[in-house]
């Protein structure tokens, strides 16, 4: 962005280089060869090298067309040689300069064009076009090498009506010697905001990297810490609940079997909280493995499992699949756990003594719509926009937990490139809304 910036100024400033000075030499020029071709005194050569070939020109024009090119070189030879010794551009441009004091040195190019006769027929026939790739030199005067657009001064075109006569077109370009290290001495401060930009930029990119560095060794530190705790709770918690399973087998009595039931749902609670923690370092490192899926019978699986959950409970959890198209990419595991959180959060946070949900399917034209609502205690502006965050917990606090189900469901959404939305009012239930490309 920046190489196009400078490009483009650069260019800026070569088109409008020296503009006032070219209008000034266009304007003296013409006056000073005023009825005149190139030069004072250009006129009078070529019209004597003309006339005097133009019989012959048509003559040869209507019989023999070989002859008549090789005379069309010899007289541009001839012409063109006459005219560059007689040419008095170099003293004509130096009284310009000092009227109108004009300091910069320049370099100029006088060229001839096109150069065409007319003969009783009002057609003109091409003696000269230095765009033909044999052509002679069309240069009559001067030293400029660089000849373009930018550095024209004037081009013009000389014509007569009458038969016997001709057109003839000459320009004339000047510029300075040195334009392009003139442009970018006038470029220079550019030049240095550019620099300063590139640095300015260098430096912050350091200084971020050096921190991401910094937070990337805490992180991993953390990770570590975490990763250590983990395992070193889980092999007396392992031994814990093997303990309290062979307990409750030998075990007859009544006294120690609600006991032994105590233990277990509390390990069992303990090692998920545990998992929970580990989760944290290690869910933004998870690679999914997506395959193509039938959305709808993962939902069958999914729901079938947990409706087992909810045996002997007051819960309603209810499927309508009212989407015709639902084969997508995903990754079984990690659908499987944004479902379950949300279905978890729809009977925590619900103190209906009757708690329905109903998970729904709908297609529009480039998706699966899955909607998942409850008749729980619904949210506030506030909860919605905070819900997906790491760590939070929406009050009223129903259960004890991390705060990291809705969490790991937008992680999730992210990975697999879909949206999320929640639509609540408080006291009146929410609804999930997740939407899914299809294939």
């Amino acid at each position: 962005m920046l190489f196009f910036l400078l490009y483009n100024t650069y260019k800026l400033k070569n088109q409008h280089y020296a503009l006032e000075e070219r209008a000034v030499l266009d304007h003296e020029y013409q006056r000073y060869i005023s009825n005149d071709k190139l030069f004072p005194g250009g006129a009078k050569i070529l019209d004597k090298y003309v006339y005097r070939n133009i019989g012959e020109f048509e003559r040869l024009h209507k019989t023999d067309k070989v002859k008549f090119d090789s005379l069309r070189r010899r007289f541009c030879d001839t012409a063109f040689a006459a005219l560059r010794e007689a040419n008095s551009v170099d003293s004509l441009l130096q009284v310009i300069k000092k009227k109108h004091n004009i300091e910069r040195e320049l370099h100029y190019a006088l060229q001839a064009r096109l150069l065409e006769v007319k003969f009783d027929n009002n057609q003109y026939v091409t003696i000269f076009d230095y765009r033909e790739p044999e052509s002679p030199s069309p240069l009559i005067g001067g030293t400029l090498k660089d000849i373009n657009s930018q550095n024209l001064i004037t081009a013009l075109t000389v014509s007569a009506a009458s038969n016997y006569s001709y057109r003839f077109s000459f320009s004339l370009n000047a510029d300075t010697p040195n334009r392009f290290i003139t442009i970018l001495r006038q470029m220079m401060p550019a030049f240095a905001l550019a620099l300063f930009s590139i640095l300015s930029v260098v430096i912050i990119y350091y200084i971020t990297f050096r921190n991401w560095l910094r937070q990337k060794k805490l992180s991993e530190m953390k990770s570590d810490f975490i990763n250590s705790i983990t395992h070193e709770f889980h092999t007396p918690l392992a031994a814990i609940i093997v303990a309290n399973k062979t307990l409750s087998r030998i075990s007859a009595s009544d006294n120690i079997s609600p006991l032994t039931e105590v233990i277990n749902r509390q390990a069992e609670r303990l090692k998920k909280l545990i998992a929970q923690t580990l989760d944290i370092t290690t869910l933004n490192k998870v690679t999914l493995q997506k395959e193509t899926h039938s959305l709808h019978a993962l939902l069958d699986e999914i729901l079938l499992d947990y409706r087992l959950k909810l045996t002997g409970t007051n819960v309603q959890l209810s499927l309508v699949k009212a989407a015709v198209k639902d084969e997508t990419q995903v990754d079984q595991f990690w659908f499987t756990t944004v479902v379950l959180n949300i279905l978890d959060n729809a009977i925590k946070y619900n103190d209906q003594s009757y708690k329905e949900i109903q998970v729904s399917t709908l297609n529009d034209k480039k998706n699966i719509i899955l909607r998942i609502a409850d008749n729980g205690v619904g949210m506030n502006a506030e909860t919605q926009r905070m819900i997906f965050e790491k760590f939070y917990r929406r009050e009223p606090q129903v259960s004890v937990g991390l705060g990291l189900g809705l969490f790991y469901v937008k992680q999730a959404i992210d990975a697999h490139n879909w949206k999320i939305s929640v639509e609540s009012t408080p006291g009146a239930g929410s609804v999930f809304i997740i939407t899914i490309p299809i294939l």
